[in-house]
């Protein structure tokens, strides 16, 4: 069944007329802005992309697609295809995993509302781990940390710039490892979907939903039981990957025909990552292989 008839309409899914050339440039399908972790703003994210030699760039922030419109009408002026895109949390076996969604209509009504609730979810983590911050003395506000959040959501970098800007640590990563990191005295956990809610909520919005930065912490066991649920990709390529790491999920894309992707998973700012921009990429064939199996179905 076509992805748009599944969305009930004769109308092309989001995306479906993108002006992708398969044999040149370079595509980063993994970026983040100013509206959940990223350090600028969409048009000064696609601005960057432009100076990088970037051709296609998906934006894929945390629970948030309020960067599409500003970012896709600045490609149109810079020659940037934007992929719309989207960050989601879920849990698997009591493991965290992050899907990436691209080519979702970012107008998709459940797809806002579900978005809206996970953001509204990440400001009550906020309030908690600030609540146990104070409680180790430590007297941050969260109108402080929500000043750096700014239109974004909310997350922990958030909380860790707060931290290190009122000399409570003396680095962002000291923030992390002392208080908020995983197993740290001021961390909570966060609301996840399960990956086949999270599976079907991208398919309904006319999307495809990929495995990010998948790393070493899932066994092949475990991958498969994502396949079956639904998973369209990996995200093969990614700045946390060893040579290793890209071949054997390289082989697990070929050996279920699934679809692979790539990028920087740019953040700027206190992530120091701009060397990376422009530098972990992936060929224009590999997106127009992605969206032909979206197109065809």
């Amino acid at each position: 069944m076509a992805r748009t008839e599944e969305l009930g309409t004769n109308e092309p899914a989001q995306g479906a007329n993108l002006p992708i050339s398969p044999e040149d440039g370079k595509a980063d399908l993994h970026t983040h802005t100013t509206y959940s972790d990223g350090a600028l703003s969409p048009q000064e994210l696609v601005q960057k992309a432009a100076a990088a030699g970037i051709s296609v760039l998906a934006v894929t922030d945390h629970d948030h697609v309020g960067a599409i419109d500003e970012a896709t009408a600045a490609g149109r002026e810079l020659g940037i295809t934007v992929v719309p895109g989207a960050e989601l949390s879920v849990s698997l076996a009591g493991k965290d995993l992050h899907i990436l969604a691209y080519f979702i209509d970012p107008t998709n009504r459940r797809f806002l509302d579900y978005l809206a609730f996970f953001r509204g979810e990440r400001l009550r983590r906020a309030e908690r781990i600030v609540q146990k911050l104070n409680t180790l003395n430590i007297p941050l506000k969260l109108d402080t940390v929500l000043e750096y959040a700014g239109i974004g959501a909310v997350g922990r970098p958030h909380i860790a710039s707060a931290l290190m800007e009122e000399g409570h640590v003396g680095s962002f990563h000291e923030a992390f490892d002392r208080f908020i990191g995983i197993g740290g005295p001021a961390y909570e956990t966060k609301f996840q979907l399960q990956p086949e809610e999270a599976f079907r909520l991208v398919t309904a919005s006319g999307g495809l939903s990929f495995l990010a930065h998948p790393g070493r912490y899932l066994s092949e066991q475990e991958l498969l039981e994502l396949i079956k649920m639904g998973l369209d990709g990996i995200e093969v390529t990614h700045p946390s990957h060893s040579d290793q790491q890209r071949a054997y999920y390289r082989s697990i894309v070929h050996q279920y025909f699934l679809l692979e992707s790539g990028g920087s998973d740019f953040h700027g700012g206190r992530k120091h990552d701009d060397e990376l921009f422009g530098q972990v990429t992936i060929p224009l064939h590999v997106v127009e292989t992605m969206r032909s199996r979206l197109f065809s179905q």
